[in-house]
C-alpha cells in the first residue's frame, strides 16, 4: 500500500511539473504573440515584396506595354494640318529654347515623388504603400503620356512659333491651295505640329498631382482640425506644375488652351489612378492604401485563430492529465505514509492554465 501511495505522490508531483512546463510554454507563446502584434502594420520588402509584386504582375506587364506604345507614338509623324498664309499671323512668335528641358520632366514628375514614397516607407515600413504608390504614379504618368501624344498626332495643331520652324530664313512659300511648303529642319517641322495638348503640362500635373493627393492623405489635410498650414504642403506640387505649364506659353511652344487641356488631362488621370489604390484623402482611412487594411484584417484573423487553437490544445491536455491523476490516487485511510494534500480542484487548475495565476 505504501508503494501505491508513493507512486501516487510521484504522479502528483509530476503533474505539478507538467503544469509549470505548460506555464512556461504559454509565457513563451504570449511573448511571441506580443512580438507579432508589434510587427502588425509593418510589411517589409524582404517578407512581403515578392508576394505584392506577384499579385500585380499583370499590372506591370500592362505598364511595360504602355511604355512601348508611348515610344511608338513619339516616333511616328503627326497629322500635318493645313496652314494657310492668313493663319500665320498667330504663328510668328520667336523660336526659343525650353525653359524647362524635356529631360528634366521625368526627374521632377516621377523620380521626385518616388523619393517621397521611399521616405514614407523608411518611416512606416509598409511595402503595400510603397508598391501601390509607385505603381499608381507610373500608371498616371504613362496613361497621360499615351493619351497626350495620341491626341498630339491626331490633331496636328501648329505651335505658336511654327512660321520660323517652317521658314527659318523668313521666306514663306505656299502651294496652289495656299498651304505651306516648309523648307526648314524636318525634326523642327515635326515638332511644330504637336502643339495640342501640352506634354510638359500633362506630365507635370500627372506626376505632381498624384504626389499632392498622396501627401494630402498622409498628413491628413482634411481631418477637420483646422490646420491650414497643411494646405501649403499639398499646394506646392500643384504650384510647381502650374509654373511649368506657364513656362510653355512664355517660351511660345504652346497656346494657352494647349496648356489648360494638358494640365486638366494630367490631373484627371492622376486622380483616377490614385483612387485605384487609395481611399479619398478626406476619408478617415485616407492615409493608407486599401491593401494595407486588408492585410491587417488577415493578420488579425490569423493571430486570433492561432491563439484559439493554442488555448484549446492546452485545455484538452490539462483535462487528460487531471483524469489520469484522479484515477491513480487512492483515498486516504489514515496511514502514516499518507500523500500530502494538494488542491486538485479541476476548475481552479483550468483557471490557472487559462489566466496564468499559478
Amino acid at each position: 500500500m505504501a508503494w501505491t501511495k508513493l507512486r501516487s505522490l510521484f504522479s502528483l508531483l509530476n503533474f505539478q511539473h507538467m503544469l509549470q512546463k505548460r506555464r512556461q510554454e504559454r509565457e513563451k507563446q504570449a511573448e511571441s504573440r506580443r512580438s507579432r502584434e508589434a510587427e502588425i502594420g509593418r510589411h517589409y520588402i524582404k517578407t512581403h515584396g515578392a508576394k505584392v509584386a506577384k499579385d500585380h504582375m499583370h499590372d506591370w506587364i500592362i505598364l511595360m506595354l504602355l511604355a512601348v506604345i508611348e515610344v511608338a507614338l513619339f516616333v511616328i509623324h503627326p497629322f500635318y494640318r493645313f496652314v494657310g498664309k492668313d493663319m500665320m499671323t498667330d504663328l510668328k512668335y520667336p523660336m526659343k529654347s525650353n525653359t524647362v528641358p524635356i529631360w528634366s520632366v521625368p526627374m521632377y514628375s516621377v523620380l521626385l515623388p518616388i523619393c517621397v514614397f521611399l521616405l514614407v516607407y523608411h518611416r512606416r515600413r509598409d511595402v503595400y504603400d510603397l508598391h501601390h504608390s509607385v505603381l499608381g504614379l507610373l500608371f498616371a504618368v504613362l496613361i497621360t503620356a499615351v493619351i497626350t501624344d495620341a491626341i498630339k498626332n491626331a490633331v496636328g495643331r501648329p505651335r505658336p512659333d511654327f512660321f520660323w520652324r517652317c521658314f527659318p530664313d523668313g521666306k514663306d512659300v505656299y502651294d496652289r491651295w495656299g498651304n505651306v511648303i516648309c523648307h526648314g529642319n524636318k525634326a523642327d517641322i515635326k515638332e511644330g505640329h504637336k502643339s495640342f495638348p501640352s506634354g510638359h503640362s500633362s506630365w507635370s500635373f500627372a506626376g505632381l498631382g498624384f504626389l499632392s493627393l498622396y501627401l494630402s492623405g498622409k498628413i491628413k489635410v482634411f481631418d477637420r482640425k483646422g490646420h491650414v498650414a497643411k494646405l501649403c504642403i499639398i499646394i506646392l506640387p500643384l504650384l510647381a506644375a502650374s509654373l511649368v505649364a506657364i513656362s510653355r506659353v512664355d517660351d511660345y511652344w504652346h497656346h494657352w488652351n494647349d496648356v489648360f487641356a494638358g494640365g486638366f488631362l494630367g490631373l484627371v488621370v492622376a486622380t483616377f489612378c490614385y483612387r485605384q489604390f487609395f481611399p479619398n484623402p478626406y476619408d478617415d482611412d485616407g492615409w493608407g492604401p486599401y491593401a494595407y487594411f486588408e492585410a491587417l484584417i488577415e493578420e488579425s484573423n490569423r493571430n486570433n485563430g492561432e491563439a484559439s487553437q493554442t488555448t484549446n490544445a492546452l485545455h484538452v491536455q490539462a483535462m487528460e492529465v487531471i483524469h489520469v491523476v484522479d484515477h491513480q490516487t487512492p483515498p486516504s485511510n489514515g496511514d502514516n505514509f499518507s500523500s500530502p494534500h494538494l488542491d486538485l480542484d479541476q476548475n481552479s487548475r483550468l483557471d490557472d492554465l487559462e489566466y496564468g495565476r499559478r
